[in-house]
């Protein structure tokens, strides 16, 4: 074998003994300070499986149905509201007041309107010559009483609200023309007080509309729900009607964008009118008026037995 082939296999064998060998140096130093375990950590162990609770299959419950709207029930007025009161119609035209006579209420009724051959002059017309008119009492079919005057130019529907009535005529069109007074009403409105008596209380108005407002709406939907398929649409009109017709009459009434007071009576009676068809019974709460005040017992005097004073407690 010639010389520089030997010493070329003598390089060649010598290789892999050096790169065994610093390998070897390299890994010892690894293990020595770690460096290796550093790099690349051991694998860690899986924790032991734990038992899963699996349901058994079957069908998930149906979620709750939410819960039906609820009926409102506010107080019905009482007739002692409106006893002896002078009320306008739209807190500022013609008179009404209503009294207690033998056997049920009457009515002291005056007119006010627009002469017929004179548009332009008012005239003002008293039912029944200025004397009390007997009213027929026709029940609560609206949750209210409702009391009919059977006038024979002008028959009048009066329903008593909190504090005013509300009136419209029996007949169609509600204009009453009175020939020999030469004269042509329109009764139909809210009859109230005037306004100097309502601005006060404006507040107080606006915080109970929005109850009676709320009412409204809950016996309007409750109403909807209960009512067969054929019967919601009239019902959906007559609701629509409703607030149609109280913007139109309330506009009439004295200083109503002031104090609110005719869209309060209106909304209210509007309530009461759902919750009779509800079947909801409403009865009308005693007030100080109609609750007869015990006698007030005097201090004994000398001389003199002790006798009680019928005027009531101050």
């Amino acid at each position: 074998m010639q010389p520089s082939r030997l010493l070329l296999a003598l390089v060649l064998a010598a290789v892999p003994a050096q790169v065994s060998t610093q390998a070897s140096a390299q890994s010892f130093f690894e293990e020595l300070f770690g460096i290796g375990r550093a790099r690349q950590p051991p694998p860690r162990a899986a924790p032991p499986s734990a038992p899963v609770d699996v349901p058994p299959e079957g069908p998930r419950p149906a979620p709750a149905p939410p819960a039906p709207p609820k009926p409102v029930v506010i107080r019905a007025p009482s007739d002692d509201s409106v006893i002896g009161q002078d009320l306008q119609q739209n807190g500022s035209d013609g008179s009404l007041r209503l009294e207690r006579a033998q056997g049920g209420l009457s009515a002291r009724i005056t007119l006010a309107g627009i002469k017929v051959s004179q548009p332009t002059e008012s005239c003002r017309v008293s039912l029944s010559g200025g004397a009390p008119l007997t009213l027929a009492d026709q029940g609560r079919p609206n949750g209210v009483t409702r009391l009919a005057a059977s006038d024979p130019v002008c028959p009048l529907r009066l329903e008593i609200l909190d504090g005013s009535v509300l009136v419209t005529t029996g007949a169609e069109p509600d204009t009453c023309v009175f020939q020999a007074a030469d004269c042509a009403v329109r009764p139909k409105g809210l009859w109230g007080p005037g306004p100097a008596s309502l601005v006060p209380r404006a507040q107080e108005f606006d915080s109970a509309r929005g109850s009676a407002d709320k009412a409204v709406r809950e016996n309007y939907k409750v109403l909807t729900q209960r009512a067969k398929r054929e019967d919601i649409r009239p019902i959906v009109a007559e609701q629509a009607a409703f607030s149609s017709e109280r913007e139109q009459m309330c506009r009439a009434y004295a200083r109503e964008g002031v104090h609110g007071y005719c869209h309060l009576r209106f909304s209210e009676a509007r309530a009461l009118s759902l919750a009779t068809r509800l079947g909801i019974a409403t009865s009308a709460a005693p007030t100080a008026s109609a609750t007869p005040r015990p006698p007030r017992r005097r201090p004994p005097v000398d001389g003199m037995n002790p006798g009680f004073d019928t005027a009531g407690p101050e």
